[in-house]
């Protein structure tokens, strides 16, 4: 972890695009509070196969609006060349210089093959560099507890360090609450000679049957300690939420005591969780 300690820190926070106006102004309201923090960045998700690529659109052009840093997710499945150079001309004229770089969820039941002309990350960060070359600083996803999908831990790390030589910046993690799980990964990144920053992705607790469903759903481990906690609250939203924000402040200040280059907030859209963590934690808010 020594080696992440070089790295400027990065406390960033990421939203998810509105399906209707109502849940944009829950995010707007959300936004106006949250930017008091002052984040290095806002990050806005993009769902599987462009599913969500107008309402992507539409939350990235209001945040821009607003005068925030602004930092788009894309994903490649689902896509064609054509569509994803469209994409990247359009972020790259609004003068957006930081992406998230995805393969993205696959449809379900789906294989591989026939999902876009780009199959996994790396072959998107690759087609980045070489129609745009520096101009983005591009991120990628990193599993410290390993890709729900990947053969093997050695197969996932190799895949990663793909992701990396094909020109990745910075990684950002899947969310996790077991933080041994994130120093062996990294010192298993550092072991392949991968020097770069892999910030925490950090998942605020607030509803355990959402989180025990996300967590199934991506392969993110809830230590048996933590699930038997949440399930004796029952449905005491109140205890269950003053739990997690202990749990997870717990976790940020071992991560930070040990040279993590920031937090990565997955905000859900909710202000109030990642605040008070925030302000535990005392976290520059300039």
């Amino acid at each position: 972890m020594e080696s992440q300690r070089q790295f400027q820190p990065v406390f960033s926070l990421e939203l998810f695009p509105p399906k209707n106006e109502v849940g944009m102004e829950k995010l707007r309201a959300s936004v106006s509070q949250l930017q008091g923090l002052h984040p290095r960045y806002f990050s806005v998700t993009y769902g599987a196969g462009g599913s969500t690529r107008d309402p992507t659109f539409a939350t990235v052009d209001w945040l821009l609006a607003q005068g925030i840093d602004t930092v788009p997710h894309l994903s490649c499945i689902g896509a064609t060349r054509r569509e994803i150079l469209g994409i990247l001309g359009r972020y790259r004229d609004q003068g957006i210089k930081r992406l998230v770089a995805l393969r993205g969820d696959l449809p379900s039941g789906a294989g591989i093959g026939g999902h876009g002309e780009l199959r996994y990350a790396n072959e998107l960060v690759t087609f980045i560099r070489k129609h745009f070359g520096d101009w983005f600083h591009i991120e990628v996803a990193a599993y410290p507890e390993f890709h729900p999908q990947a053969r093997n831990a050695e197969a996932d790390l190799l895949n990663f360090k793909r992701k990396v030589d094909a020109g990745a910046c910075g990684a950002i993690t899947q969310y996790f609450y077991a933080p041994e799980a994130y120093f062996s990964f990294v010192a298993s990144c550092e072991a392949l000679g991968l020097k770069l920053p892999i910030v925490p992705g950090i998942m605020p607790i607030t509803n355990f049957s959402q989180l025990a469903r996300f967590s199934d759903t991506c392969g993110a481990e809830i230590p048996r300690w933590i699930r038997k906690r949440l399930e004796g609250f029952g449905d005491d939203t109140a205890a269950i939420r003053r739990f997690g924000i202990e749990v997870v402040t717990s976790l940020c200040r071992r991560l930070l005591e040990a040279g993590a280059p920031g937090l990565h907030f997955y905000t859900m859209n909710q202000a109030e969780p990642t605040l008070q963590i925030w302000r535990n934690l005392g976290l520059p808010t300039t």
